[in-house]
């Protein structure tokens, strides 16, 4: 519990995976919905961008705290 009150720890790449979850359901419910009340072509483009565009969102945050974790790595070296 202390890591986390002095933020040894980070939670926020857990949070981020959790809304990279939440995110591609959506993405999966608005896209089929998008097929069947749209035009099938947009639900399909709605599933195959969204889903790739909420991988690069989430990788591109999670990329920060890798950064940080590598970071403080080196600072321990030294």
């Amino acid at each position: 519990m202390r890591d986390i009150f002095f933020f040894d720890t980070m939670i926020t790449p857990k949070i981020i995976t959790f809304i990279y979850w939440l995110g591609l359901l959506s993405v999966l419910l608005g896209g089929l919905g998008a097929m069947f009340s749209d035009s099938f072509f947009t639900g399909l483009g709605v599933l195959v961008f969204g889903a790739i565009g909420m991988r690069i969102w989430c990788e591109l945050l999670i990329v920060l705290f890798k950064i940080n974790e590598n970071l403080q790595k080196v600072a321990n070296r030294e």
